[in-house]
């Protein structure tokens, strides 16, 4: 299943009330690839504890052919299995997992918690009327692109107080 958190996450103001019914469909797709992604961890985590023993095993057996010396040390079989390409190469994908389950992780929480929490207030918002009625349209995907004017205004208006306190 391809994630899109960039546009999962966005709110449509002008249609809350769907957005509202597919939150649970999307909090229970993120949330079934963050159990996908925790499984792949836990068994590439169960494949380097196999690949680490049967290393260690080898070089413990054979310590003349394994680690170039008639007697194995803790110290000598930890890091001949260390350096073993094949513990490095399972250890690398556990990272990479690791990295990816991190992230879907993070895109599951901001899609349960922040954005539901963004709908409940919008909802709250359109029942204390704050966007406006049925004679006058509010477009609110207008207003966002206009901080700068708004910004504008607010100078505007300090300007204008000001002049009126210095008279």
């Amino acid at each position: 299943m391809k994630l899109n958190y960039k546009e999962d996450v966005k709110v449509n103001d002008q249609a809350l009330d769907l957005e509202l019914l597919d939150q649970a469909e999307l909090a229970v797709k993120y949330g079934k690839e963050w159990v996908i992604a925790r499984k792949k961890v836990a068994l590439l985590e169960e494949k380097e504890k196999i690949i680490r023993s049967k290393l260690i095993r080898k070089a413990w057996k054979d310590p003349n052919s394994y680690l170039n010396q008639p007697k194995a040390t803790a110290q000598t079989v930890e890091a001949f299995y260390r350096d073993h390409k094949k513990h490095k190469k399972i250890k690398q994908e556990k990272i990479e997992a690791q990295e990816e389950l991190d992230l879907i992780e993070v895109a599951k929480n901001e899609i349960v918690f922040t954005k539901k929490f963004i709908l409940e207030n919008m909802v709250k918002l359109y029942l204390g009327d704050y966007f406006a009625g049925p004679n006058v349209p509010h477009d609110l995907s207008k207003l966002r692109n206009k901080d700068k004017d708004r910004q504008d205004a607010v100078d505007k208006q300090i300007k204008v107080k000001r002049k009126k306190i210095k008279k």
